[in-house]
């Protein structure tokens, strides 16, 4: 089974780009952030041609979430975080798909630092971390994937000094996803990668994907039931290069079903 997740940076206007990637790489599953699109301008007629069925949570400007699946029937959990009613921004999506979790997130970016954004970026993280204990806690099969909006380490980031005052590389967010892999919860791509530098977002300011400018935001965590199922996984990097296309690259695993 392959597992992706690819934020898309505006799914209607960079269209082209995702069928395309789908076509060449076939991923079975996908994780989409970023749709910048209202609930019914999804392009669900486009996504079914290409071989998928969705289920997605859409938002008119900046947020929006799907899932993507091919092959496999999907249900679904929840369409936001538990434990706040008034958060009305789509950035969770939790779907059930061969008998895996499947939680695809958007979380929220925190910028200005400090601020109100950041408050509610780690009131976000609060709740997730309290959901996510239930998939441990009852050893289930799960997944955490998307855009984390958080930099892990000194590693996952080019000239770390130059994101000291951003909310993405704060010491409270990457301690959060230090404790997130402490409880069991597996980094999958940088398990592949150990010692690597391997990058998954570049500005379009200052040719920052010509020069590997880059930052690491985009995710896949396991639960630790499907830790020895990790087989193989990478980021298509190439595809940051294509025209018209997102300033995050797709991100995929494979894991053994058999």
């Amino acid at each position: 089974m392959k597992i992706a997740t690819y934020n898309v940076n505006g799914i209607n206007s960079r269209l082209p780009v995702l069928l395309k990637w789908l076509k060449n790489a076939k991923p079975d599953i996908v994780c989409l952030q970023e749709l910048k699109a209202p609930q019914e301008k999804f392009p669900i007629a486009e996504i079914n041609q290409a071989g998928y069925q969705a289920i997605w949570h859409g938002q008119k400007q900046w947020n929006g979430i799907a899932i993507l699946s091919r092959g496999f029937d999907m249900t679904e959990v929840q369409r936001s975080l538990p434990g706040n009613a008034d958060d009305i921004q789509s950035r969770y999506l939790e779907v059930i798909i061969d008998q895996i979790v499947i939680c695809c997130l958007y979380l929220p970016n925190g910028n200005p630092f400090p601020g109100p954004n950041f408050e509610y970026k780690m009131e976000w993280i609060k709740r997730l971390k309290k959901r996510t204990k239930q998939f441990i806690d009852m050893n289930l099969p799960a997944i955490l994937i998307g855009d984390f909006n958080i930099i892990p380490t000194e590693k996952d980031v080019y000239k770390p000094e130059r994101w000291k005052d951003d909310a993405l590389f704060q010491p409270e967010v990457r301690q959060v996803y230090s404790q997130f892999l402490k409880n069991g919860w597996t980094d999958s791509i940088r398990t592949l990668f150990q010692d690597e530098t391997i990058y998954t977002f570049w500005d379009y300011l200052y040719k920052a994907y010509d020069r590997n400018a880059g930052i690491r935001l985009d995710h896949i965590l396991l639960s630790p039931y499907l830790k020895s199922s990790l087989l193989r996984g990478g980021i298509d990097k190439e595809v940051r290069g294509w025209e018209k296309s997102s300033d995050h690259a797709p991100v995929w695993i494979e894991l053994d079903r058999t």
